[in-house]
């Protein structure tokens, strides 16, 4: 657990108490603050009776508190608490805030943050897995893994990898990464932000923070005052900026760093959103004077995240890749283009679910690449209709019938891909148990073993 000195004494309250929220009770108590904790359940607060004061911040005075400490699903925009803390002089935090607060008494390290819209957690996860296979102490957290405050404290030298959301970054106010990377910046959460540019301003945080000796690493479009969103990078604190488009130009002169002609020796990542993905990590791994050989292993041994891009298996020579994470057209986008046409690797497109939008227009640069898409879900009429001019399109509505109808078509050297454009909550809990059903059922249905039948009802 990481405590801190800067907490003793001091007075927070704590709203919320799923995993950021209990982790930063556990540190706040551990390093000496005085803390009011709750939660709408009453079996999270359980465990903290007699430790902590109980009690609602909406209910109580918050003067004197030295920060109200809420979960990133808490929506600032209409949960009353923002009003109360603000009328108080409390500033509203979270977690990350707590960790940057608490590194003073961190053995020397170095923190990456890393956000956009899409891509962040296989970003995250390939410079951990770099700084890991290159010896590097290293933990990840934030948006990914156990929250950060439930950590060890790394030793000297360690780097500390935080995925960042819009929500963790609205809540942070002095987490000055030594280095900062930004992927991409693409509408999303609108419910949270009144426009766009309130969601992009949240993303950009992440180079306000930074001081003048940090590195910044994002599109180079962030680097031009011609656009309103962008000269952020250059105008703010950071030292020094990286374009992701030339990183592989920025590496040392030296045959052992990666370059972009080595990206079908990543199994991992495909594509060309993994090819930007990578790209942030080498960039990483330049800053912080990784070998470039170590770089290029860590590349090419990346297993890569469930749910993303994973390879669940080839059966009679088919290929089957769980992409569940894609939950709108934009993160689809990139795994239909990891497939272009060839016509001994075609493509079967399972796509549906709850829809985010009425459209698949950022789909459709790709839609060549596809020989069937097999539509599921409450999108699957809309999708259908969108998708006929293009493609065949097969009405299956469940995920189990349209895996059985892709199976059955699919050839050797073809790939079946489940990347939905959609959000999983018409038939699942969330993306997690839709991809999980892909799995066991592909290895039941393709694989020859057994299919509960909960998988092929929901």
């Amino acid at each position: 657990m990481i405590t801190s000195g800067a907490f003793r004494g001091k007075r927070y309250a704590v709203l919320g108490l799923a995993r950021s929220g209990k982790a930063s009770v556990e540190a706040l108590l551990a390093s000496g603050a005085e803390v009011t904790a709750w939660d709408a359940r009453e079996e999270p607060r359980e465990p903290f009776a007699g430790r902590v004061t109980l009690a609602d911040p909406l209910g109580i005075d918050l003067t004197g508190f030295d920060g109200v400490v809420v979960s990133p699903g808490v929506p600032l925009n209409t949960h009353p608490i923002a009003a109360k803390a603000r009328e108080a002089g409390v500033p509203l935090i979270g977690d990350i805030e707590l960790f940057a607060l608490a590194r003073g008494d961190l053995p020397p390290h170095r923190v990456v943050g890393i956000t956009g819209t899409n891509g962040k957690s296989t970003t995250t996860a390939l410079v951990h897995h770099i700084l890991q296979t290159a010896g590097v102490p290293t933990t990840m957290g934030g948006n990914i893994g156990l929250p950060i405050l439930g950590e060890e404290p790394l030793p000297a030298g360690g780097v500390y990898v935080l995925e960042l959301s819009s929500y963790q970054l609205d809540l942070t106010h002095s987490l000055a990464c030594e280095v900062a990377v930004l992927l991409n910046i693409t509408p999303d959460h609108l419910d949270r932000y009144e426009r766009f540019e309130d969601y992009a301003n949240s993303k950009l945080r992440l180079f306000w923070m930074q001081w003048i000796e940090n590195v910044a690493i994002a599109p180079s479009k962030y680097f031009h005052s011609d656009d309103k969103l962008a000269g952020v990078v250059s105008d703010g604190n950071s030292g020094r900026v990286m374009a992701l488009e030339d990183v592989f130009s920025e590496c040392p002169a030296d045959t052992a760093f990666p370059s972009e002609g080595d990206q079908p020796q990543w199994p991992a990542l495909q594509g060309p959103h993994n090819l930007q993905n990578a790209c942030a990590a080498v960039g990483v791994g330049v800053v912080l004077s990784i070998p470039g050989f170590q770089i290029a292993n860590g590349l090419r041994t990346f297993p890569g995240l469930p749910h993303r891009m994973e390879r669940v298996g080839e059966y009679n020579s088919v290929l089957f890749v769980n992409d569940s994470k894609a939950t709108n057209p934009a993160s689809t986008a990139p795994a239909l283009a990891a497939y272009p046409p060839n016509p001994n690797k075609r493509l079967h497109w399972i796509v549906g679910g709850l829809p985010k939008g009425d459209d698949l227009d950022e789909c459709a640069p790709f839609f060549a690449n596809v020989v069937v898409a097999y539509v599921i879900g409450e999108a699957g009429a809309r999708f259908a209709e969108l998708l006929a001019p293009h493609m065949r399109v097969e009405r299956s509505e469940m995920l189990c019938e349209a895996l059985r109808r892709a199976i059955a078509a699919a050839g050797p050297g073809e790939v079946v891909l489940l990347s939905p454009a959609c959000a999983s909550f018409d038939q699942f809990r969330d993306y997690e148990a839709r991809g999980d059903a892909f799995r066991r059922l592909v290895h039941g249905l393709a694989g020859g073993g057994s299919v509960d039948p909960q998988w092929c009802a929901a």
